[in-house]
């Protein structure tokens, strides 16, 4: 069985050695957060069976429970997050929140939210777990925390909305929400005829104009943090930042295939984000 480090090394090898700097209670905790985010994202994008997704997002809230009760957890992902991370006073809610998110994408796809709806995913899926990766590190205050948190957290994750609409619609899920598609001119149906109206172009700039603010502010709250403990957060901006910048540059109207930064692009980023 891969080890939570592991786990990070194999799926994002620039991220993982953007950690090594970190004092090692921080960087156990972090790779054990990112293993976390990784499993439940991966339990509510799979294929499996709805009840079987259902059970296993169930055996998490009971692994929380055990967790914060100090008995004894039941995964090994489990026993990390309480040796690593219950140190750093990490509140139960916002593991919470992040299972809520699950929840919301997992039993069925998450398709055409309301606003509602996309604002409590996007909070559980992006927010919340940097918010916590900045209590673990100790970023800031934390109201310059919170900040930081909403504005990359938001950022990065509807750039990977952006970038993955196309492959995200032929498993079912569309994150855009209802009331920008029907701004649009778009009937809200199945996914795959969503991403083929032509007038998608529309919500893809409408959300760009957002996500080029949050990319600027989250630059700005980084710049008057410390360098080497938050590291990790400039790392995942400046690849997600990479990568809207090739879509912005090719256009909206285009939506496959998919930007993709080659392990050499993602090395020069990590060495640019380390020694500059």
């Amino acid at each position: 069985m891969l080890s939570v480090g592991d786990i990070i090394r194999k799926s994002q090898p620039s991220l993982f050695w953007c950690m090594r700097g970190l004092k090692r209670a921080q960087r156990e905790a972090l790779y054990t957060l990112f293993a976390f985010c990784r499993h439940i994202d991966g339990v509510a994008r799979s294929d499996m069976p709805k009840a079987e997704k259902i059970e296993l997002l169930h055996a998490w809230k009971e692994e929380l429970d055990n967790i914060y009760d100090k008995k004894v957890p039941q995964t090994n992902i489990g026993r990390k997050i309480y040796k690593n991370c219950m140190r750093f006073d990490l509140p139960k809610m916002m593991w919470q929140e992040m299972l809520s998110s699950a929840y919301l994408n997992g039993p069925s796809p998450l398709q055409a939210p309301t606003r509602e709806v996309f604002e409590e995913y996007m909070n559980g899926t992006a927010v919340v777990p940097l918010n916590l990766a900045l209590r673990i590190i100790g970023g800031c205050h934390q109201s310059a925390n919170n900040e930081l948190a909403k504005r990359l957290g938001r950022a990065i994750m509807i750039t990977y909305i952006l970038r993955d609409v196309k492959d995200d619609a032929k498993h079912e899920h569309l994150y855009l929400t209802a009331d920008m598609l029907t701004e649009a001119g778009i009937d809200i149906e199945a996914p795959r005829q969503v991403v083929e109206n032509r007038n998608l172009i529309l919500v893809r700039q409408k959300l760009a104009q957002d996500v080029e603010k949050d990319f600027l502010n989250a630059g700005r709250l980084l710049n008057r943090m410390n360098k080497k403990t938050t590291m990790p957060l400039r790392l995942i901006k400046n690849i997600g930042e990479r990568q809207f910048e090739m879509m912005k540059n090719r256009g909206w109207d285009i939506i496959s295939p998919k930007p993709k930064l080659s392990a050499v692009d993602q090395a020069k980023i990590a060495y640019k984000t380390i020694f500059k």
